[in-house]
This record gives structure tokens, sequence and C-alpha cells, in this order.
């Protein structure tokens, strides 16, 4: 956690949201004998190794990851108004990127489009698939939707 914190503060990244926990994690065995090896030999610079590799590759899934975003906003910038053929496109798809798990009442708060227009959005949106139904309201209780494209994106460890 230390590290994009670092980093930042030392301007060599715009925001300290850079995280290297995912490839430590896939990387476990590896990870804890390099910090055996300090403990036992002292090898600082066999460690600084590993880590600096880590670094390197998870800025590289980071900067792929990023790229793959871009790269479906752009396809929903194209989508979703030729799907919806509403002056509200543009407001829906930047909603769905915001909040990829939402219910409609946050869907109508966050974009401000009229509740009828967006119910019928999102009807459209749902028969495109570009949404699916994670949880079927019912009673008090409301239905879920997802935005599984850009969580698959987001929550994808190897791009």
């Amino acid at each position: 956690m230390l590290v994009p914190l670092i980093m930042y503060e030392k301007g060599l990244i715009g925001s300290p949201m850079f995280s290297i926990s995912a490839y430590l994690e896939r990387n476990r065995p590896i990870y804890y004998e390099w910090l055996l090896a300090v403990s036992r030999e002292g090898d600082w610079n066999g460690w600084i190794a590993f880590f600096l590799h880590a670094i390197e590759e998870q800025a590289g899934a980071n900067g792929r990851k990023a790229k793959a975003i871009l790269d479906l906003y752009d396809e929903m910038k194209r989508t979703v108004p030729e799907v919806t053929r509403s002056q509200y496109a543009v407001a829906a798809f930047d909603a769905l990127f915001a909040t990829p798990i939402f219910i409609p009442s946050e869907f109508y708060e966050q974009t401000g489009i009229p509740k009828k227009t967006a119910n019928r959005l999102l009807q459209q949106l749902r028969e495109q698939e570009i949404i699916t139904i994670i949880a079927e309201g019912g009673g008090r209780r409301a239905t879920t939707y997802v935005f599984s494209r850009l969580i698959a994106v987001t929550e994808g460890d190897r791009l």
C-alpha cells in the first residue's frame, strides 16, 4: 500500500491507485521465498529485483486493463445511442461506467433521466444484453442490474 503513495508523492504517478497486490497474490510462494531470503540471508538485492519485476508486471496488466476499459467505453459510445435512439444515451452509458452494479433508483438519480424514459432505456439495454439482471425485484426490493462486460474487465487479473 505504501509504494503507490510514495510514487505519488514523488510525482511518478498521477494518482495513488496502483497496487501490486494481484501480482503478489498470484506469486505468493515466490513472494514468501524472497521475504525469507531477506530474513535469513540478507538478500535485499534479490528482494528488490523481485519487487521491481512485480511493479513492472502489474503496471503492464493495469495498462492493458485501462486500455480495455477505454475500448469498451468507445464501443458503448457508439452502441448505446444506436440502441436507444435517445438524447439521454450519453448519460446512460456514463452511469453504467460509474456504477456497473445498480438498482433503477440509483440510475435515475445518477443520470437525471425522467423515470419513465430511464425505464425504457433500461429495457432496451437489457434486450441488447448490454446489462443483465442479477437479482429480480419483488415487493419492496428493487431489481439489481449489472454491466457485466465492465465487471469482467475490471475483475480480470490477466489481460
